[in-house]
């Protein structure tokens, strides 16, 4: 079972999966980020952080 704290683990990827990995985790995100890391011009790792937002309730009087 691959691990993302264990890259030794992780299958190997072609060029172009991150850019998959990316749209799936955008159509996935209500609020947040995603962040992409790129070593010698290659993606090598895409991190995404999810947002919880709570709207204030209006005041009554």
């Amino acid at each position: 079972m691959a691990t993302e704290n264990n890259p030794s683990e992780n299958t190997l990827a072609s060029e172009d999966d991150w850019l998959d990995v990316v749209k799936q985790k955008v159509a996935k995100l209500r609020f947040g980020s995603i962040q992409i890391t790129v070593h010698d011009g290659r993606v090598t790792q895409v991190e995404s952080v999810e947002k919880t937002r709570f709207v204030p309730r209006a005041k009554e009087d």
